[in-house]
């Protein structure tokens, strides 16, 4: 197996999965598709495989078709050791071209929708040249393409595609998980920071080194002037990255209906009856915008739990998150180059509005992470959920639900970021128990889970110390820091 780049922070699963096709013998393996948003690597990864196989490697930028094959043309006369450029006529005969140069190892063809949109028939000629009888038929090379318009990627292989059906590898490289990406900014050992970092960065290994100067925080001390002098700062790239995300991602010439939506899930206005109601805007005006958002992974649609039909949406990407909650509505000092009075102004809301969601976010990847552990079997289901009390005419939000398969519900749980959690949040779990006790839902191995970014009380810990259905969680467990406590499988009777 091909070793793995030095300078390669973690992707074992992704560069392991990119070695195997690139070295496959299969006579089947001839075609993949990588994709993934923006900044989380792809790039890099594919220039490392093409350069460990000694493939080819071309990247498309936005041309015209035109200019598209003129570049095509000078990379594959370059390949082929002739120099000057090849005159291509169409990509058909570029296709035939580029097989014929490369009859024998791994092919490249990076940012594949800039070609696609200058050259939509691209997508046919692929696939005649793959079909029996094609010339990648005729080859032992093996193709790879990839982009980070999702919507244009996800649409490759789908329906009535040509390409579906053709792809011995479909590879999402995805941002870093929460445990991951706190060790790639050295802060493992520091929860509340790493917790706070993710918050506005991530998991996007992009933000780390280019897009920040290779600043990092010192400590939780320190993140304050960090956010200053980075993010908040006009002169680091990071400070515009949102606004160009949106912009590269959805292909909006007005933005300002996005920015609307974007800005009004990050305050927490996340059903869609709530996101016309903070922009005061018939609800059909804007399922244009969340179609696009959502199909450009941009947002995600996530159901309740328990209330079917019901559902909220979500921002995938923290750093929207933030720029929509604390820049754009302070954007009066951030323009004149205020940037502390800036945080100032935002810090609030950002420690509310942005680091409260994304700690319960944290919290449903934790359950998910530690399913069999923690409740015995794998999860159907991860999700938030509401329950109607109709006595006190009253929902109780439950921030963690788990359904397993066939157990029902695994585990309850409540989430608070800055405040110590003690017994009436215990009694408000078990309430919301015994109401799904109440309506048929099975409940009796169900786990009732406190996460807490400011710890616990005496009372509710002697409480979790003899009652094996009662799960703590603070930072330090959350970012696997804290001794685990396997507990065994067992049945508990409800207390409804």
């Amino acid at each position: 197996m091909l070793t793995k780049p030095e300078g390669m922070f973690a992707r074992d699963a992704e560069w392991a999965s990119l070695v195997g096709f690139a070295t496959s013998t299969a006579p089947s393996v001839r075609f993949g598709v990588v994709s993934g948003r923006r900044r989380q690597g792809k790039t890099f990864l594919l220039d490392a495989l093409a350069r460990a196989t000694g493939g080819f490697y071309f990247a498309a930028s936005e041309d015209t078709e035109l200019e598209s094959l003129r570049r095509f043309g000078r990379t594959l006369a370059s390949r082929a050791g002739t120099g000057g450029e090849f005159q291509l006529s169409g990509w058909e005969e570029a296709i035939e071209r580029l097989y014929a140069v490369v009859p024998d190892g791994l092919i490249v063809i990076d940012e594949l929708p800039y070609l696609l949109a200058a050259s939509p028939s691209l997508a046919s000629h692929l696939q005649r040249a793959l079909d029996p009888g094609g010339t990648a038929r005729e080859s032992k090379s093996k193709l790879l393409v990839c982009g980070s318009a999702m919507s244009v990627m996800g649409g490759l292989l789908s329906g009535n595609a040509p390409l579906r059906g053709r792809a011995s590898l479909e590879l999402v490289v995805r941002p870093m998980d929460y445990l991951t990406a706190a060790g790639f900014w050295g802060v493992a050992e520091q929860p509340e920071l790493a917790l706070l970092l993710h918050s506005i960065v991530g998991g996007t290994p992009a933000y780390r080194h280019e897009f920040v100067h290779s600043d990092a925080p010192a400590g939780v001390d320190d993140f304050d002037g960090w956010v200053v002098r980075t993010v908040l700062n006009p002169a680091v790239p990071l400070f515009r990255e949102a606004r160009y995300l949106l912009a590269e991602e959805t292909g909006a010439r007005d933005t300002a209906l996005y920015h609307g939506v974007l800005g009004a899930i990050a305050l927490g206005h996340n059903t869609r009856g709530g996101i016309a109601g903070y922009l005061e805007r018939p609800s059909t005006n804007i399922s244009h915008p969340l179609t696009v958002l959502e199909d450009c992974g941009l947002i995600t649609k996530e159901a309740d739990a328990f209330r079917t039909g019901r559902s909220v949406y979500r921002i995938a990407e923290p750093l929207i998150t933030f720029y929509s909650a604390v820049m754009r509505r302070n954007w009066s000092f951030l323009e004149r180059g205020m940037a502390e009075q800036a945080w100032q102004s935002g810090r609030d809301t950002f420690r509310s509005q942005v680091v409260g969601p994304h700690f319960e976010q944290l919290c449903r990847e934790y359950a998910l992470r530690n399913a069999v552990e923690l409740f015995g079997e794998p999860p159907a289901e991860v999700a938030a959920g509401t329950v109607a009390d109709p006595a006190e005419r009253s929902q109780i939000q439950v921030d963690v639900v788990v359904l397993g398969a066939e157990s029902g519900v695994l585990c309850l749980g409540e989430a608070k970021w800055q405040q110590t959690m003690g017994l009436p949040h215990l009694d408000r779990l078990r309430r919301a128990r015994d109401l799904l006790t109440v309506k048929r839902i099975r409940t009796e191995r169900v786990r009732l889970a406190c996460f807490s970014g400011r710890g616990f009380t005496e009372e509710l810990r002697r409480v979790a110390e003899t009652d094996p259905s009662v799960l703590l969680v603070d930072l330090p467990r959350l970012y696997g820091l804290a001794p685990r406590e396997p507990r065994p499988r067992q049945e508990r009777r409800s207390s409804s």
